[in-house]
Formats: C-alpha cells, sequence, structure tokens
C-alpha cells in the first residue's frame, strides 16, 4: 500500500468519524430543545426522519454522480454541507429551519459516508479491502458512539455548544480534504486485473429469481423491522427518560456513550465467537428477545439504575442483530452482494423513517405507547425468526 493510499484512507476515516460524531451531537440536547422551543415529541420525530429520507433518497443519485466526476469532489462538497447544516442548526431557533439543516444533513451524510467506502474499495486490492472496509466502520461505530457524550458535556455550557462546534470541525475537515486527500488518479492501484474486475461487475448485478427464496424474504423482512424497532427506539429515548424519570443531559450522555463502548466492545471483539457458539439464526433470536425484555423492563422500571441497565440490553442486542443478519445473508447469495447490500441499505432507511415518525407521535399521546408498540413488534419478530431455517443448498 502505497503512501498515498495511506493519506487517502486516513482521511476518508476522519471524514466518517466526524460526519456520524454530528449525527449523535443531538441526542441527548433533544430533550431541551423541545423544551427550550416549545416543540412537541412528533416534531422532534419529524427532524429525526427527514435525515434519514434526505440520506435515502440521494444516496443512489450521488453515487451515480461520483462514478463520473470522481469521488473527491463529492467527498469535500459532503464535509462542506455537514459544516452549513451545523451551523444553521446553531443559528436557528425555528423548527422549520431545524428541519432543513436536517435535510442538509442527510444529504451530507449520504456523500460522504457511501462515497468514502466507494474511494476505499477504488484504490485497494481485494487483499487489503476487507481490513480497511472494517476501519471505516469502525469509524462509523466511533462517531456514533462519542457523539452523544461529547454533546452532553459541551451542552453544559450552551444546547447550542454542540453544534457550533460540530460546524468548525467540518470547515476544518473541508480544507484539510481538500489539500490532503490526492486526486483518484493519484491513488488508484494500478494491479487491478481488468477481466476480475469486469467479472465482479456482472456478479454484483445480481439477480431477483436467486433472492425470491424463504430464508432471504424473511431475513428482509427483519431487517426492516430491527431498524423501525430501534429508531421508535432510540429516537425519542432521550425525550422518554428526560420526561419519566428526569434523565439530566449529562445522564443521557454518560448511558449512550457507556452503551457504546459495550456495544463496540462485543461487535469487535466478541462477534465472531458468538456467530460460532450460537449459528447466526438462534443468534438473530436471541438478539430479538433481549431487545423485546429490555423494552419491557423499561416500559415497567421504577428506577434510574432500572432503566440504565434495560438501555444497555437493548442496544446491545440490535447492534449485533443487525450485523448477524447481514452475515447470513451474504451467506445465502454469493453472486447477489451489490443487490443485497442496496436492499439493506434500503429497508434500513424505510425503518430509519417510519420508527422516529411513529414513535413522536405516539410520546405526544402517552409517554409509554411508543416502548409497547416497538415491544409488540420486537415480540413477532422474535417469533418469525423461528421460521428461518437454512438449508445446506441455500449456502452459496
Amino acid at each position: 500500500m502505497s503512501a498515498k493510499v495511506k493519506r487517502a484512507i486516513l482521511i476518508l476515516i476522519l471524514s466518517e468519524f466526524l460526519v456520524c460524531l454530528g449525527i449523535g451531537l443531538v441526542i441527548p440536547v433533544m430533550p431541551f430543545l423541545k423544551t427550550q422551543l416549545h416543540l412537541s415529541a412528533f416534531d422532534m420525530g419529524v427532524m429525526t426522519a427527514l435525515f434519514a429520507f434526505a440520506q435515502f433518497i440521494a444516496s443512489p443519485i450521488i453515487g451515480r454522480i461520483s462514478d463520473q466526476v470522481g469521488r473527491k469532489p463529492i467527498i469535500a462538497i459532503g464535509l462542506a454541507l455537514y459544516a452549513v447544516s451545523e451551523i444553521l442548526f446553531a443559528l436557528t431557533n425555528y423548527l422549520s429551519m431545524f428541519d432543513v439543516s436536517r435535510v442538509i444533513g442527510g444529504i451530507s451524510a449520504a456523500m460522504v459516508t457511501p462515497t468514502g467506502m466507494a474511494l476505499a474499495a477504488d484504490i485497494t486490492t481485494k487483499r487489503q479491502r476487507a481490513k480497511v472496509i472494517g476501519w471505516l466502520s469502525a469509524a462509523f461505530s466511533g462517531g456514533l458512539i462519542l457523539g452523544p457524550g461529547i454533546g452532553g458535556l459541551l451542552a453544559g455550557i450552551s444546547y447550542k455548544t454542540p453544534f457550533w462546534f460540530a460546524g468548525g470541525l467540518g470547515l476544518i475537515s473541508t480544507i484539510a480534504l481538500l489539500i490532503l486527500l490526492p486526486k483518484d488518479a493519484e491513488v488508484e492501484e494500478p494491479n487491478h486485473d481488468v477481466a476480475q474486475l469486469q467479472k465482479d461487475m456482472s456478479d454484483m448485478k445480481g439477480n431477483w429469481h436467486d433472492l425470491m427464496i424463504k430464508p432471504v424474504i424473511l431475513l428482509f423482512v427483519l431487517i426492516l423491522v430491527s431498524s423501525f424497532g430501534l429508531q421508535g427506539f432510540e429516537s425519542i429515548y432521550s425525550l422518554f427518560v428526560n420526561e419519566v424519570f428526569h434523565f439530566s443531559i449529562a445522564n443521557i450522555a454518560l448511558v449512550l456513550t457507556l452503551n457504546g463502548l459495550i456495544s463496540l466492545f462485543f461487535q469487535v471483539l466478541l462477534f465472531d465467537r458468538l456467530v460460532v457458539a450460537f449459528q447466526e439464526t438462534k443468534l438473530i433470536r436471541l438478539c430479538f428477545l433481549f431487545a423485546f425484555a429490555g423494552t419491557v423492563w423499561i416500559i415497567f422500571a421504577h428506577s434510574k439504575i432500572e432503566v440504565i441497565i434495560a438501555t444497555l440490553f437493548v442496544f446491545t442486542a440490535f447492534d449485533l442483530l443487525r450485523p448477524a443478519i447481514t452475515t447470513l445473508l451474504t451467506k445465502l447469495s454469493a453472486k447477489n452482494q451489490g443487490l443485497i447490500n442496496g436492499l439493506n441499505m434500503s429497508l434500513t432507511s424505510v425503518g430509519n423513517v417510519i420508527g422516529p415518525l411513529m414513535s413522536g407521535a405516539l410520546l405526544d399521546m402517552n409517554t409509554h405507547y411508543p416502548y409497547v408498540v416497538v415491544a409488540g413488534f420486537l415480540a413477532i419478530s422474535y417469533l418469525l425468526a423461528f421460521a428461518v431455517k437454512i438449508k445446506p443448498k441455500h449456502i452459496a
């Protein structure tokens, strides 16, 4: 791996981390933003859903554009839009402008995250690629983990401080990327096998018929439910614990940061061992069971410590659930990786839009209604997971 390739990868990792950090910054501030500006829980849900919706719409369009104009300009524009989004959020006190800010943020995420992954694939060999994609995934998780904690600490100064901080980092990162990231052609690996590349492109087109088997269809349904359940749980979590258990910004930031560290530990160090010990199908069932149990526990909890422990159960279960489903899907159809990952992202985005809207509307009716509905979906999903039967002939 050349020095220019290493430098490009480092810049991509930092860019990925920054965008995910910005996504997490808003979480502990939401209940206080709601109180200060007299917003409803549904307003907050719409704000969250708009980010996911903009990302969902923009991702495939931007992907095609980046193939034509190159990766570097797209990532640079994405980071600049990220800075604009955060600064706009810090400047305004109007709901409509908050919504505009989150739309811009969603477009920014669509430009930085998938384009960064595409550039990493462009400039690495097959042997290097898994490791580099792993680094980018770790940056993604790390940003989401540290975002709420940093947001909670900075909000101690003012609830607008986290957004000024993120906007400043966005501007610095844009300038650094323009100066330090080499042009696409300068870092492209010269030893790609053209015939193999054409074969890989053909494989990525996929075959819908190969995916129309019961296990694959059920797993796609479970992806949709898991993203819906996670966003339905997470999007109003800070509002719920603030209103019901009187959590402060510091309390919320501490819980989310602790959860992130535990989840990262499970994903990085234990996930492979859990798959070997239980196999993917049993691990999926256990994750749905623990997520259901944790959600029900929160509904009936009477103390902060109960809520914290139950929260850790739920988030850890969700963080293991998605990679378990994705791993199983990749084993079921080795020739349809592009199609599988595209459907995975689309279904996740749908869940990310519907979950916050549903939870926000229900929270305005009753503080416990969102988690009652989420628990119901998780119980159904747990039972549905038993229908996923994998036959040896289905493993490609």
